[in-house]
């Protein structure tokens, strides 16, 4: 869903301000409803064997469903600072979607630290620790702008740091895709899975709570002004 949202908004960009502003915002409730199926998934699939049942993994979805609704609200907001506290807006948009990530990968990253640790080998680990690794190139170039701050003109066409930023992004969701499919494989009957209601609940809600931001900030656009008769 995120990637075809991320292509309509770049590809509908270009209509004007009011357009590129609600394509955009499409595109971050997209973005924010990955990051909360990616919850679910972890939730089911992914989540260290101590810690299933645990206080921790009853309010891990509920606070997932939080966070997207977060997420969505945070970023299309950063819409409206854009034009007059350019570095505020980089700031909220780019919070919006670090903090429900590092959420979301605290089972991941317990497991890699006892990989690391050497108390535990799964094969699905090399494939977390690329998606991770993505994750963090992602963050670097969309927060970093380079190579283009190096040499401005140089990369318009080829090497723009945006240009990083999406390819980081799909490699790591082929990651991750591939990571969970694993996990899935060698989990299956071993614990127990949520149920469709809590599934597509959770999903539903955060459908909902992203598609009403949507709507409010669709009509807090101001109309573009009219262009003027040539006299």
């Amino acid at each position: 869903l995120y990637p075809l949202a991320s292509s309509a908004a770049h590809t509908f960009g270009a209509a004007g301000a009011r357009a590129r502003h609600r394509a955009y915002c499409c595109d971050y409730a997209a973005l924010s409803l990955y990051g909360l199926g990616s919850a679910l998934a972890y939730s089911a699939y992914v989540f260290p064997p101590e810690w299933v049942g645990s206080t921790f993994h009853d309010f891990y979805i509920p606070v997932a469903v939080f966070n997207s609704v977060l997420s969505t609200g945070l970023s299309c907001y950063s819409r409206f600072l854009e034009a007059e506290r350019p570095c505020l807006s980089k700031a909220s948009r780019t919070l919006a979607f670090v903090y429900p990530y590092i959420f979301d990968s605290i089972p991941i990253f317990y497991r890699l630290s006892r990989s690391a640790a050497g108390s535990c080998s799964e094969g699905s680990l090399p494939l977390h620790s690329r998606h991770s690794l993505c994750a963090l190139l992602t963050f670097l170039s969309f927060t970093s702008r380079l190579p283009e701050r190096l040499a401005p003109g140089s990369f318009d066409f080829i090497g723009h740091s945006h240009q990083v930023f999406h390819i980081c992004g799909i490699l790591g969701t082929l990651f991750q895709l591939e990571a969970v499919s694993m996990d899935m494989a060698e989990r299956r009957g071993r614990f127990p899975l949520p149920s469709s209601l809590e599934t597509f609940g959770s999903l539903g809600t955060g459908a909902a709570a992203s598609l009403t931001i949507l709507w409010i900030c669709f009509r807090s656009l101001r109309p573009e002004p009219l262009p003027r008769e040539k006299s």
